[in-house]
């Protein structure tokens, strides 16, 4: 480090110094908290959302490199250029990669319309593989990368309501736990972080305080401590990887 600059030798100090990292759904909630938790320990972020202006003000707020890039993860094509944009933007693909970007959607099965359950499936378990396809083959190729996937206490539990978003879910996880398989021993580690009840504007349709048997909004868990889960996971040595983690409000 002999000759190295106070601002080289700051980042180089950072658990994520030098380190790129993609959020999906950064504009907000988990998300937007996940790259604050992210760009504080170094890392340059990418924050994706269809959400422009909050996208826009959420990458200035947070600073330190981060890129605002849109994209509705819902579509094939917009998932395709926004990966094409992170790349050209960072000029390599992320070494930490956040698939958090989600549609809930309550409604028994019989009311849920064909096509709402589609857009469901879309967002919350097409888009992520379609990110993890898009970057895994360079992390594999370069021997290191992280893929962390938000998942939910909807993975393994099942309520009323949930048949679009648990599907969507429990996919989700066994899209994890595939590429765990498939990953082990190349370097690139992969994480299902999964947590209960999140105070994220995702429930503002739903009006938790007001419906018996919904956890109140006051008992949730908060967005920063679901994206301090995904440092941890993140920054635990090369070594280590951790497989799972199950959060709820103590």
């Amino acid at each position: 480090m002999t000759g190295a600059s106070p601002d080289t030798l700051a980042t180089t100090r950072l658990p994520l110094g030098g380190r790129t990292a993609l959020v999906t759904g950064a504009s907000r909630g988990i998300g937007r908290a996940t790259a604050e938790r992210l760009a504080e320990a170094g890392a340059r972020v990418g924050l994706l959302s269809r959400s422009v202006d909050a996208l826009a003000r959420a990458a200035e707020e947070i600073g330190k490199g981060a890129v605002a890039i849109r994209c509705d993860v819902s579509r094939p094509e917009s998932v395709r250029a926004a990966t094409e944009r992170f790349v050209e933007a960072f000029g390599e693909p992320p070494d930490v990669l956040v698939n958090n970007a989600g549609l809930f959607h309550l409604q028994s099965v019989e009311e849920t319309s064909a096509l709402d359950f589609a857009r469901t499936l879309e967002t919350n378990l097409v888009a992520p593989f379609l990110f993890a396809r898009a970057f895994v083959a360079a992390m594999r190729g370069r021997g290191r990368g992280h893929i962390v996937t938000i998942g939910s206490i909807a993975d393994r539990v099942t309520f009323p309501e949930n048949g679009a978003y648990a599907a969507s879910k429990y996919g989700l996880r066994a899209l994890h736990e595939v590429m765990r398989a498939e990953l082990r021993g190349s370097g690139v580690r992969t994480t299902l972080v999964s947590p209960g009840p999140v105070d994220t504007p995702l429930w503002d349709p739903v009006a938790p305080d007001t419906r018996p048997g919904f956890t109140p909004r006051s008992a949730m868990l908060s967005p920063t401590a679901v994206a301090d889960a995904v440092l941890y996971a993140v920054t635990c040595p090369p070594a280590v990887n951790v497989d799972e983690l199950r959060i709820t409000r103590s």
